[in-house]
């Protein structure tokens, strides 16, 4: 078999799964319920970050929140201060790739 395949989980309870992590990218899968998120952090690669369902509210640098529903594709530059939540009732379920991977 030439191709390599990856399971990613159909859970609603909160998840950061490193699906792919090498030299070329990472790829996580990631789920958040109402509440939840990532502790604020600066991007250690260039971001590109897929709403696959619910709604996202992010904070960047120190432009005010901003909301993205599914469906959406945001690039979010190298160094960026990230804030990542789910402020709604409903499930937010995310793909967040990393390229190229973070050094180190």
């Amino acid at each position: 078999m030439i191709e390599k395949e990856y399971k990613l989980s159909t859970t609603n309870e909160k998840s950061i799964e490193k699906i792919v992590f090498d030299e070329n990218l990472h790829y996580l899968h990631m789920v958040f319920n109402k509440g939840e998120g990532l502790p604020e952090h600066l991007s250690n690669s260039n971001v590109y970050m897929t709403v696959i369902r619910g709604r996202l509210s992010i904070g960047l640098d120190d432009q005010e929140i901003h909301e993205y529903k599914a469906g959406t594709l945001l690039k979010i530059p190298f160094q960026t201060k990230m804030n990542v939540r789910n402020v709604y009732d409903e499930t937010l379920e995310l793909i967040v790739v990393k390229a190229p991977a973070p050094k180190g």
